[in-house]
């Protein structure tokens, strides 16, 4: 897990460093634009869900995708985004003092 997490920001570093050097030569249509925008929120998405619900190899429990869908629903409902963290971390922390984790 850990070597795709690397692998991942190594990744991400690349095409940001590489993004002034290619602006000028690489012209991207609407489409393609549009495509990249929507396969960097599928690929956080999948990060976000694999994160929330997995611990190593075994599942997380029941409280850790609660609170991360707690500030799914407030990041959607345009809350700040220390209101969505705090209350997140309130939720998945409640929901472990009672038992469910």
């Amino acid at each position: 897990m850990q070597q795709a997490l690397w692998l991942l920001a190594i990744g991400t570093l690349c095409c940001r460093v590489a993004g002034p050097f290619f602006a000028d030569q690489l012209r991207l249509t609407t489409r393609w634009q549009a495509l990249l925008s929507e396969a960097a929120i599928v690929l956080l998405c999948a990060l976000a869900a694999v994160s929330s619900l997995w611990d190593g190899d075994h599942f997380a429990g029941w409280a850790r995708p609660i609170g991360v869908l707690v500030g799914m629903l407030l990041a959607m409902r345009q809350a700040a985004f220390p209101v969505v963290v705090v209350a997140a971390a309130c939720v998945t922390a409640g929901l472990r003092c009672w038992g469910l984790a």
